[in-house]
């Protein structure tokens, strides 16, 4: 009989769970169900009591929840790093955001700028972060679209209707998302390659699969898709 396993996890593996599903059905007899979304707000309804086998959130967060008890170490591994990167809508040209300057430029030429929310997600923190060492947080706050997550940013910025749109969030969930391109990651100097890993949790109805489905995600057979999905090393 087909398993249900239930997931809490950051937005940026949901392409990852979603291309994995075959994957889970052929060698665990295993489906999922559950929330993905912001960091901060997946481990809010964790504490919260939602059903929780697994968890998939930044490493910082997970070894955090481990020392509180309320994941467990044995079967933990990191699925690899995701960078923080730029994207427009289909079809729109794509402006060069290779440098500080040439970023703050497409920034300001924006009629929209679509991102995820700015005190739970990691790649919102990370960004409003950005723009206000660019200097442009004033000039730019009347344009900002702000949501849960960056999975429904960029949902919402392909279906949008503006002329010049522009969003920031992690390149999983970019590249996860119908009607958007990825430019590029954030330039050097904005860097962010966040590192996320899986754990069981405390309070897992199925502890011995969920680990069995973290050793499936993260072993060298399954690096390909990992990189398909915007993991990295």
């Amino acid at each position: 009989m087909t398993a249900t396993l239930n997931l809490l996890c950051a937005g940026a593996a949901q392409g990852l769970m979603s291309a994995s599903a075959s994957l889970m059905k052929v060698e665990l007899d295993a489906l999922t169900t559950g929330r993905f979304g912001a960091v901060g707000a997946m481990k809010d309804a964790f504490l919260a009591g939602e059903p929780c086998d697994l968890m998939v959130l930044t490493d910082a967060m997970i070894r955090a929840m481990i020392a509180e008890g309320q994941l467990v170490s044995s079967g933990a591994a990191a699925l690899g790093r995701v960078r923080t990167g730029v994207a427009v809508r289909a079809g729109q040209a794509a402006p060069d955001v290779s440098t500080p300057e040439a970023l703050a430029e497409a920034l300001s030429a924006a009629d929209s700028i679509w991102m995820p929310d700015a005190v739970k997600s990691t790649a919102g923190i990370h960004f409003a972060k950005v723009m206000a060492e660019l200097g442009l947080s004033d000039a730019l706050r009347s344009r900002l679209r702000m949501f849960p997550n960056g999975a429904t940013a960029m949902r919402e910025m392909a279906a949008s209707d503006d002329a010049q749109p522009i969003g920031c969030t992690q390149i999983s969930e970019i590249l996860f998302t119908p009607g958007v391109n990825l430019i590029a990651a954030l330039p050097t100097r904005f860097e962010l390659a966040t590192v996320y890993t899986a754990a069981v949790s405390a309070r897992a109805a199925q502890p011995d699969l969920a680990r069995r489905l973290i050793a499936l995600l993260s072993a060298d057979a399954a690096a390909s898709l990992r990189a398909q999905c915007g993991f990295e090393g």
